[in-house]
């Protein structure tokens, strides 16, 4: 599944609040020079449910070199309840799940009887093998942001939020397990709420006040998590979504950094076969809104976010359209969502690389920044290792904070991607 599909076409109280704005910036840019972050974010995604259909355990990211090319991961997804407490979107997967020695970063089988078992447990073993990796727990996604206007609404939902999160992954304190538990595994916290003020997922709960709540939300998860822990979040790509859900230069200061979604530009809900991740925007884009990543990063810049403090998300996946004209490559013509291996109009990177064996030949739009596979038929937008070198020349050029990555699991098993985009950065 992807992070979000956002679909432009459609789509602190009172004293304390003063009182923490200055200090919050000076704080938060000492705070990442204090973890040796002065260097580019590499910021990845490892989804918590592709130890299943994907087989892709914490273990691959240290065979196939990710790891060690990581500054942050983020675990994804940890959930809200409808007051807007943290609980576990799937408790099997995260502590209970027993892994063997094979499949263990460690290369020890779980025990009978351990307190912790499951994914955090390996990426406490993965702390341990690399020390300076920051690994943070992700709160929401496209699924899972249901309530978090709940939770921001009050003061005092906002102190309870935050509050069961910090309780649960920051202190450990697992349903089920021996306190403290998982004590250690996360240095801080991912918010990802899609999105503030603007529908995301059918059924979320949205109010026109989510724009100033979100900010003091965050607010009091610094009040409560202090300085010394990350606090990141995960930004939308429409500057129209921006607009209505966040008070960007105050929510910049409040954050480690933020990361800009830098994907889903265009996908299998529009009609039209069309970049997803393209730097620029194309020439003879024929959508009534144009987007691209240069769109959503001067549409953050402008609206006060540090070069520093802004991350660019990159796709380790690409989106796909079929039975399209045999014109112009197959770009901007009419069909439906691709079939794939596991959603319609979705497939990993490792599985697109292999379709150049299969009849399909590779374009680029030097000028827009994109690459996409063409067969005649079928359309498929995605980032290759020339992609992610142009992406981290794009970044490095500007000054931004870094890359960040949907979602690690889409790389090949010898890290194609990951070591393109990296040797990039700087």
């Amino acid at each position: 599944m992807s992070r979000s599909r956002w679909g432009v076409a459609a789509f602190m109280v009172g004293a304390l609040s003063v009182s923490l704005a200055p200090l919050a910036s000076a704080d938060a840019d000492s705070n990442i020079q204090g973890h040796g972050h002065s260097r580019a974010k590499a910021v990845g995604y490892f989804t918590q449910w592709g130890i299943y259909d994907r087989n892709f355990l914490v273990k691959n990211i240290v065979d196939n070199g990710t790891a060690a090319r990581l500054t942050h991961l983020n675990y994804a997804f940890g959930f809200l309840d409808e007051k807007g407490s943290c609980i576990s979107a799937d408790a099997w997967a995260d502590w209970q799940k027993p892994f063997t020695a094979e499949q263990s970063v460690s290369g020890k089988a779980d025990e009978p009887g351990q307190a912790l078992n499951g994914n955090l447990n390996q990426l406490k073993q993965l702390k341990a093998k690399y020390p300076k990796l920051r690994i943070n727990i992700s709160l929401g996604g496209w699924t899972g942001s249901k309530y978090f206007s709940n939770a921001a609404l009050t003061a005092e939902s906002r102190a309870a939020h935050v509050k069961s999160c910090v309780d649960m992954w920051i202190k450990g304190n697992l349903p089920g397990l021996p306190a403290g538990a998982a004590k250690g595994v996360f240095d801080g916290i991912d918010l990802d709420w899609e999105w503030p003020s603007s529908e995301g997922a059918p059924g979320n709960v949205v109010r026109p006040e989510d724009k100033p709540n979100f900010t003091k939300l965050l607010v009091e998860y610094r009040k409560q998590m202090g300085w010394s822990r990350d606090l990141t979040a995960f930004l939308p790509a429409d500057p129209v979504q921006v607009d209505r859900g966040f008070e960007v230069r105050r929510v910049f200061s409040l954050l480690t950094f933020g990361t800009l979604q830098g994907y889903d530009y265009h996908g299998a809900w529009d009609p039209t076969a069309n970049q997803q991740s393209a730097l620029r925007v194309p020439k003879g884009d024929p959508s009534e809104f144009e987007f691209s990543s240069q769109v959503t990063v001067d549409a953050y810049l402008s609206r006060g976010a540090p070069r520093s403090k802004a991350v660019l998300g990159v796709p380790f996946y690409g989106r796909g359209w079929t039975d399209l004209a045999n014109v112009n490559k197959g770009l901007f013509q009419n069909g439906p969502a691709a079939p794939a291996t596991y959603e319609a109009g979705y497939e990993d990177y490792r599985i697109l690389k292999t379709k150049l064996d299969a009849g399909f030949k590779v374009y680029r739009d030097e000028r827009a920044g994109f690459a996409w596979l063409f067969d005649g038929k079928t359309f498929w937008t995605y980032d290759d290792p020339t992609e992610m070198k142009r992406k981290a020349r794009y970044i490095t050029d500007r000054r931004l904070g870094g890359a960040m990555i949907w979602s690690l699991d889409g790389d090949t098993p010898q890290g194609e991607l990951i070591k393109a985009l990296s040797s990039g950065l700087s």
